[in-house]
């Protein structure tokens, strides 16, 4: 009898879960690069469409090695159903788009990443969809905006690329007593460190393009949800509006998943340790990482998480040139908009992924010209605080600079 998934630990659930061999025998996951599939006969496509018998019809619509991937998920997430999607940005638009319509209400944090930002406050009015932003730390600004009645909330915790935490079951708590359902972006968290649906969130989308695959190689996002909501609203939509993950990235990102929990656990503890070493560096004006102590929210954060994850924000003095002077100076760390990878990479947020929001919302983000974000990878620890060190000593004094307690 095969062993029951449900009852491995998390790190054999990412090798093991969701893996469908076919007569082959193959060990490694097989990739169906396949746009179609055969019938046995004219009744069998029948039954197929009106639904009275399972079987793969297009792989817009399914295909074997999505399937692996999105079972896969499920485990990991304990969500009862999975589907994915092209893109990360594919997979946020799709979760809102399916579940809401003209004259509807959304609520959501004001720390968005820049094309979630987008989609909230210029795609959805178009449409005839109200849209209010928060704070999201701000449980004050949450309990007023949902006092009326809401469809959807929209957050992401840590939130990029401030690491702003949101208090998941007071904000699930306040938007379940509003009517809406709550969305979560838990890609800087990762699965591994932070389970939204135990803490009262209905859907969890993710960028599968950062840590799941987490070498730079392709792009893919997922969905996942309550098996009925996953039925009944998102795979009508993602049927006919074709927002398909190949087959290739699928194969591709479940081979990342087999080494998800020890890229994760690699990058926490050196992230934890980068900071600590950015918050000891005289040319840094201030750190922000989740387990710090000077962290606003941090016991917040080790409460929803079980660890502090692979990025650290921080802020040099001089505002853009002095970010540009640090930034164009590392040799190890690349210039990148792409986290979660095995590679550090470096952006700056202000005219990178931010840019579009307007310099007014960033400033209420506390995205300030000075601020660096970097997404950590596996080289050595050392190797990276020297190349930090190597860019810091770039950056010009700033005149009468003193720094930031």
């Amino acid at each position: 009898m095969p062993i029951d998934p449900s009852t491995l630990r998390p790190a054999t659930r990412l090798v093991q879960g969701g893996v469908q061999r076919t007569a082959h025998g193959e060990t490694a996951e097989a990739l169906f690069l396949t746009s179609g599939y055969v019938y046995d006969d004219a009744e069998q496509a029948e039954a197929t469409f009106n639904g009275t018998v399972e079987h793969y019809q297009y792989s817009r619509f399914a295909n074997p090695t999505l399937t692996m991937l999105e079972e896969r998920l499920c485990l990991i997430e304990g969500a009862e159903a999975c589907r994915t999607t092209a893109t990360g940005m594919a997979a946020v638009n799709a979760a809102l788009l399916s579940h809401l319509k003209a004259g509807d209400r959304v609520v959501a944090s004001r720390a968005l990443f820049g094309s979630c930002h987008w989609i909230v406050s210029t795609l959805l009015p178009k449409f005839g969809i109200e849209s209010v932003f928060v704070d999201g730390a701000d449980l004050t600004q949450w309990r007023d905006a949902l006092r009326e009645p809401t469809n959807l909330v929209l957050l992401e915790t840590p939130s990029n690329p401030m690491l702003e935490i949101v208090d998941l079951p007071a904000v699930a708590a306040m938007a379940h007593a509003a009517g809406a359902i709550v969305v979560v972006d838990n890609v800087f968290a990762t699965p591994l460190l932070q389970q939204p649906l135990t803490m009262g969130a209905d859907v969890v989308v993710y960028s599968c393009t950062k840590h799941i695959d987490g070498q730079g190689r392709v792009l893919g996002g997922a969905i996942l949800a309550a098996r009925k909501w996953v039925t009944d609203v998102l795979q009508p939509f993602i049927r006919n509006t074709g927002p398909t993950m190949s087959a290739f990235n699928a194969w591709v990102l479940l081979k990342g998943l087999e080494t998800l929990s020890l890229r994760v656990d690699a990058g926490c503890r050196a992230a934890e340790a980068i900071a600590e070493f950015l918050a000891g560096h005289s040319g840094v004006t201030r750190v922000w990482y989740p387990t710090r102590a000077d962290h606003p929210q941090r016991d917040l954060a080790m409460k929803q998480m079980s660890a502090g994850g692979t990025v650290v924000t921080f802020e040099v003095a001089g505002g853009k040139a002095g970010a540009f002077q640090a930034m164009n100076a590392f040799q190890l760390i690349a210039v990148s908009n792409n986290l979660g990878d095995s590679k550090s990479l470096v952006t700056h947020p202000a005219t990178t992924t931010h840019m579009r929001i307007g310099e007014a919302e960033r400033a209420k983000l506390g995205i300030s010209d000075g601020v660096i974000r970097l997404s950590v990878g596996l080289e050595d620890p050392e190797d990276i605080k020297d190349d930090l060190a190597r860019g810091l000593a770039a950056v010009s004094p700033v005149q009468g600079h003193s720094r930031a307690v």
